[in-house]
């Protein structure tokens, strides 16, 4: 009888460009394609462990020089929301959420141009057409939903926010979130946050993994916000604690070499890569 062996995925690392967080440094990415029978197992093994998605890739970034990029994740169940954080949610008591299939529409292409030309002009994604829109939000091989905010008070019931989110055995994992900008004072970003959470507890998941938290970043530092956070530091899952103690993450001997970085990886099934 033939037996055939599971290929295990392979491992590559980015070409180092400027990083888009911090000023004068350089980042690099280790990613691994997400397809075939096993893309759920591995999106869900691997998001525990530091990696995020984008289409059909799995990402973590894995820079020479600095590891200030970190995952981070709220747990559900110990999360309380401050003071602040309540207003949110009762200055945007008018949004209704509505969970779709991962199909892009042109609504929620200009939403996302309106988003990005008010947010990001000079960013990676500040080139973006409705094909390759389509693309982020189409291309999943896993379990994906788009959950759109939508404005009740209004006859034409006007889309306020749009999130792309995967559902993890563990957790909603916000992929890529958008909204409009001219509504600073309902803090949509923050109160996308919130709904997640609700989201999660709704469907019995403990955690919701925001992305990469990054100190000393203005656009990614907000995260800290958050109660009951988590990071992936140093291999391992941990309270966040003192935001200011992870200063020496971007010192040039606080990461490991990628050889080693890849050999702690467990794959699904407590496979490690070799």
């Amino acid at each position: 009888m033939r037996h055939t062996l599971p290929i295990a995925p392979q491992f590559y690392v980015t070409a180092p460009q400027p990083c888009p967080y911090l000023d004068g440094r350089m980042e690099r990415k280790l990613f691994t394609a997400l397809q075939g029978d096993g893309a759920t197992k591995l999106n869900d093994a691997l998001s525990k462990q530091g990696f995020r998605r984008s289409q059909n890739v799995l990402y973590r970034p894995s820079c020479s020089d600095c590891s200030a990029c970190m995952s981070a994740r709220i747990r559900v169940a110990d999360f309380a929301p401050s003071k602040s954080q309540r207003r949110v949610t009762k200055r945007n008591r008018s949004l209704a959420r509505r969970a779709t299939s991962p199909w892009a529409t042109e609504e929620q292409f200009d939403l996302f141009r309106t988003y990005l030309d008010s947010r990001h002009a000079t960013g990676g994604m500040a080139d973006m057409d409705l094909f390759e829109f389509a693309a982020m939000v189409e291309e999943t091989p896993i379990r994906t939903r788009l959950i759109e905010y939508t404005d009740v008070t209004n006859e034409d019931r006007t889309l306020r926010a749009v999130c792309l989110t995967d559902i993890l055995d563990d957790g909603l994992s916000m992929v890529y979130s958008f909204f409009d900008p001219e509504l600073e004072r309902q803090s949509l970003g923050t109160y996308l946050v919130l709904d997640h959470i609700e989201i999660a507890r709704e469907m019995g998941l403990p955690y919701v993994y925001l992305g990469y938290w990054v100190p000393g970043s203005p656009k990614m530092g907000y995260k800290s916000n958050y109660s009951a956070l988590e990071i992936f530091y140093q291999g391992a899952w941990q309270d966040i604690g003192n935001p200011d103690d992870y200063e020496a993450t971007t010192h040039p001997l606080s990461i490991d070499p990628i050889a080693e970085q890849v050999s702690r990886i467990q794959l699904p099934d407590s496979k490690t890569v070799r």
